[in-house]
């Protein structure tokens, strides 16, 4: 292979394009359902039956659908080429690589399937929801996948650090869980005739909010072992920053009656707090030994 292939696909740049784009996908897709576009395109594979793309008579609606289609055609091509980077390193060395590289690819498949139902289901909210849960289990898959491309060195953590860390993590994913039962009981759709999921929208904020607050807690205690020990500063920073950010946004969302570009941050915050969690995670061994 010519040198110029060898640096195309060295694994680290696709390793962040992965996060990235699944990061991104969150949001195009959330863009999709607060603009009521949704249903955009009307039915699936095809955007509308006789044409795989979208057509003037759909609008912008259309427009905006198809494009996150597209997006999802792209993040496919970006997990063929990170499988293929990892495909070329010696097999001694593809461990963590190589099932996270093969679990995008097949997630991304999963996630065009669901989008597809969620379509033909008239945008059932439960449909929709799993849609966002998905995107966030391939976020920390794509998490994984960026650790171990540096190598997979682990930052030395006391035994409470470790107990700390761990228990951050599921209850941060419970308030993202939480979080995307309340977008299926609030306002925004994907389309004005699209029913919600009928649940209290106020009492299932306050549920939400609970597990939300304790992280942001844990995250603090995160960031003072930190200090303490000098290391692993910036990415407990990082997740602090994030999260005390995100609870700001949820309280104003809250009050302000969900607009739409709030909500919009909110769901950023809510894709990049899981690539955090799950970076603390690996990081600081408290879920795998480095072979």
């Amino acid at each position: 292979m010519s040198n110029i292939a060898s640096r195309i696909l060295q694994i680290k740049p696709w390793a962040w394009a992965s996060l990235v784009s699944q990061i991104l996908i969150v949001v195009t897709g959330g863009a999709v359902r607060l603009t009521g576009s949704g249903l955009g395109c009307p039915t699936w594979p095809e955007c509308e039956p006789g044409s795989i793309v979208n057509v003037p008579e759909l609008g912008y609606h259309g427009l905006i659908e198809f494009a996150n289609r597209v997006l999802t055609i792209v993040l496919l091509v970006v997990s063929i080429v990170t499988f293929v980077a990892v495909l070329r390193i010696e097999k001694a060395r593809r461990k963590g690589l190589f099932w996270t590289s093969l679990v995008l690819g097949l997630g991304i498949v999963a996630q065009a399937v669901i989008g597809g139902i969620s379509v033909l289901t008239g945008l059932n909210s439960w449909v929709v929801g799993s849609h966002f849960l998905v995107s966030a289990a391939l976020i920390c898959v794509a998490t994984i996948l960026l650790w171990h491309s540096y190598g997979a060195a682990f930052i030395p953590a006391t035994g409470i650090q470790k107990i700390v860390i761990r228990v951050a993590f599921p209850i941060g994913l419970l308030a993202v869980a939480l979080g995307v039962i309340v977008t299926g009981a609030g306002p925004h759709a994907g389309d004005q005739d699209t029913p919600r999921n009928g649940l209290n929208i106020d009492l299932w904020v306050h549920y939400h909010s609970y597990p939300a607050y304790l992280t942001l807690g844990l995250a603090l205690l995160i960031f003072v072992f930190a200090i303490k020990s000098k290391i692993n500063f910036m990415s407990s920073l990082l997740l602090l920053v994030v999260l005390s950010l995100q609870a700001m946004v949820g309280i104003l969302q809250t009050k302000l009656g969900l607009p739409i570009g709030l909500v919009a941050i909110h769901m950023l915050g809510a894709a990049t707090i899981c690539s955090l969690l799950t970076w603390q995670q690996v990081s600081r061994g408290t879920w795998m030994s480095k072979r």
